[in-house]
C-alpha cells in the first residue's frame, strides 16, 4: 500500500491524539470534513489503522514492574511453536510477545505489581509453559522511550 502525504499526516496526528474530532483533524491537514472522514475510513478498512485505545500509566494502575523475558523452546516444530504462542496469548500479564531471531526464540514483555508478583508468575506460569528450554528475565529499570507510536514515512 502506498501512503499519500495526507495519509501520513492523518496517521501521525491520530497517533498523537486518537480522540481528535474529524473536524479538527480536517482543519489541521487542510481538508474539508467529508474527504477527511473518507480517508480515515479507508485507512481503517485497509487495516492501516487497526483500532483506537487509551494509553495508560502502568504505575498508576498498580503495575510497578516491567520485565522482558527471553525464551528458548525445546523443539522448533511448527506444532510446538504454535502451542507456545497460544498459551502466551492467553496470559494477560504478558502484554507483548515477539518471535525473534538470534539466540532465543521469543521475547515476552511482562508487567507485574512488584518483584514478588513477577517471581511467582515467572516460576508458576511462564516456566510451566509448553516446551520451554530456557528463560532469562531482564528487568526494566527506567523507561526512557516507551513505544507509543510508529514513525510514519512515505515509502521509497
Amino acid at each position: 500500500m502506498t501512503l499519500s502525504p495526507t495519509d501520513i499526516k492523518i496517521l501521525t496526528l491520530l497517533q498523537d491524539d486518537a480522540r481528535m474530532t474529524n473536524q479538527t483533524l480536517a482543519d489541521t491537514i487542510g481538508l474539508s470534513a467529508s474527504p477527511c472522514w473518507r480517508k480515515v475510513r479507508k485507512l481503517e478498512e485497509d487495516e492501516v489503522i487497526q483500532g483506537y485505545r487509551a494509553v495508560l500509566n502502568r504505575k498508576k494502575i498498580g503495575l510497578g514492574v516491567m520485565v522482558f523475558v527471553r525464551v528458548v523452546i525445546d523443539s522448533h516444530s511448527e506444532a510446538e511453536a504454535k502451542k507456545f504462542e497460544e498459551e502466551v496469548t492467553a496470559l494477560e500479564d504478558v502484554v507483548a510477545c515477539y518471535s525473534i531471531g538470534g539466540d532465543a526464540d521469543f521475547l515476552l514483555q511482562v508487567v507485574a505489581r512488584d518483584l514478588d508478583s513477577y517471581a511467582d508468575f515467572a516460576m508458576s506460569v511462564i516456566r510451566r509453559l509448553a516446551g520451554i528450554k530456557e528463560m532469562q528475565s531482564m528487568f526494566v529499570l527506567k523507561e526512557i522511550k516507551p513505544q507509543v507510536s510508529y514513525p510514519v514515512k512515505k515509502p521509497l
